[in-house]
Order: C-alpha cells, then structure tokens, then sequence
C-alpha cells in the first residue's frame, strides 16, 4: 500500500468514526439510534465488508509499527449491555493484528482480592505496556455502572462508611478522569467503545441463544434479569459517557443493532487513533547501519565459501 493510499484511507476512517466520537459533557443517549448505518444499507453488507477488510489489514500495518517504535501503549476498553457484540467486534476487528502486541482482558465480578483494593486496582495491573494495545472487555467503569444500578453491591467492598455518601459517584467520575489523564500524560492513548444496542434487538439476541443450540452456552438466566433495570442502565451509560468524555480519551457510541456496521465503525475508530500517534519504524543510525553491512558482507562470504566447497 503506498503512502498516498494509506492516509486516504486513514481519512475515511476519521470520517467514519467521528460521527459517534464524544469528547465532552453535552452528550445525550437518545441522539444516537441504535440502528444507524450512515450511508450504508443492507444492500451494502457486501461494501462494508470489504471496508471492514481494509480497515483491519490498515491497521494491521500501524499495529506493526506501534510495537516497533515502543513509545506509546494503546488501550481500548469496550462497554455494552449483555447481547450487543463486545466479542464479536474485538475478534473481527482485531483478527489480523499480531497476538505478540496486543492483550485482553474480560472483567467479570469482582474476586475477594479485587474487593480489597481499589475499585481501579484490577485493571491498573492490566495495563498494556509501551509498544502494545491493550483490550479490556468490560473494565473499571463497571464500578459507575452496575454498582450503580445496584448499590447493594457496594456493602462487599467494605468502603469506610464516612466515604459512602451523595458524593460518590461523582468522586468516581473524577478519580477516573484524573486516572486517565495520568494515563495520557504518559504515553496510553485511551479509546473507549459504548455498544449501544436497542432493546428490542437484544431481545432477539438472546432469543437465538435460548433456541440455537450452538449458542446455548452465552446465554445466562442473569441476563434476562437484568433487561428489567434497562432504563436504570441507560441513565447510567448516560451520567457515565457525559461525566468521563474528553478529548485525550473519548468515547465513541457506537450504534450496535447491525454487527456489520458496529465493526466498521470500531475499526475505523482504531485506525483513527494509532494514525493519530505519529507512529513510524525506528530510524537506524550510522553505527548500527555499518553492522548491518558487515553483516551482509559475512552472510554473502559464508554464501561463496559454501558454493566451493560444492565445488571441490
């Protein structure tokens, strides 16, 4: 691919993602419809997938020179409700990138361990390092999600009760931001992905895996439970999204009723931001360039020497 090819499609990527990407407060749940797909129709699966396509070896390519150049680390943390494809979306999107440089990590209820510390300490020693793009499925902001939606939770974190108060959330709200501008400042660049699936659609999702067979094993009876604190959850992405987006880590919302369409947008959402970082392959020096032609020089003497002894 030519450098000209590269940054055009490095541009259409940017077009794609942008129209989602939240940066600050004024962020409203209702203005994104779950079932978008922007100019694209589902007479179009076949396009995007060829979009999808180019956008993963694109970013296959940066990837590449992410690890080489091991200045920055990449970490991309993935919200949803149950059935809306954080899965999915991780392994398309990422099926092309070298497993040496990228990490996941899926954060389930928390352990006795995770309830002593810290609600960040789990995912803090989860964190990627330099060279390397990180991928929580799931992460901290389960702590102003779930807990939220359900304070009982927050009676097994043994938190000193002078601290449990009207204040807290919002002092989550901070801690985070100050956590990730600390992150920033030192060289992780933080993308964050709601899947904003409708309800409706996840109904039928979980449907499928009551009646396939094949996907009997991703459905759990504490799913359907909790579809009935679904506007509770709403609020909460909403008071979430709107209290932790900034330009250093933005959240995308990303529309998730179509699987095709959330997948181009998280790729391209990716793409965006590696190409964002200035990435390139390490520059050699002079010493190191007269090592590299000595090196030729002894591998095409040892070629020689070994064509004579054939020889003889």
């Amino acid at each position: 691919m030519s450098k000209k090819e590269t940054q055009q499609r490095i541009k259409t990527a940017r077009k794609l993602a942008r129209p989602f990407r939240v940066t600050d407060d004024s962020f409203r749940l209702k203005d994104i419809d779950p079932g978008d797909t922007l100019d694209f129709t589902s007479e179009d699966k076949p396009r995007a997938q060829e979009a999808l396509a180019i956008g993963v070896n694109l970013l296959a390519e940066l990837q590449d020179m992410l690890y080489a150049q091991d200045r920055w680390a990449v970490l991309l943390i993935f919200q949803a409700m149950d059935a809306a494809g954080k899965d999915g979306a991780i392994k398309h999107v990422m099926s092309r990138v070298n497993p040496q440089g990228c990490q996941v990590f899926s954060f389930k209820a928390p352990s006795s361990t995770d309830l002593d510390h810290d609600f960040l300490w789990r995912c803090m020693i989860c964190l990627p390092e330099r060279g390397r793009i990180g991928l929580f499925n799931r992460s901290y902001y389960e702590e102003v999600l779930v807990v939220k939606v359900h304070p009982e939770y927050l009676a097994a974190q043994n938190l000193p009760s002078q601290l449990v108060g009207k204040d807290l959330w919002d002092n989550r709200y901070q801690d985070i931001r100050a956590f990730e501008r600390y992150l920033g400042r030192n060289g992780v660049a933080i993308r964050k992905f709601f899947l904003h699936v409708s309800r409706k659609e996840q109904k039928k999702r979980f449907l499928e895996r009551i009646e396939e067979p094949e996907k009997n094993w991703k459905f759990s009876a504490n799913d359907a439970k909790e579809r009935g604190y679904w506007d509770d959850y709403m609020e909460a992405y909403e008071d979430m999204i709107r209290n932790t987006a900034t330009k250093r880590a933005p959240w995308y919302v990303v529309p998730a009723d179509n699987k095709w369409f959330t997948r181009i947008v998280v790729g391209a959402a990716i793409v965006d931001a590696l190409a964002s970082l200035d990435l390139r392959y390490p520059r050699v020096d002079r010493a190191r360039l007269a090592q590299l032609a000595a090196a030729r020089i002894a591998l095409q003497g040892e070629k020689r020497r070994q064509g004579e002894k054939r020889g003889r």
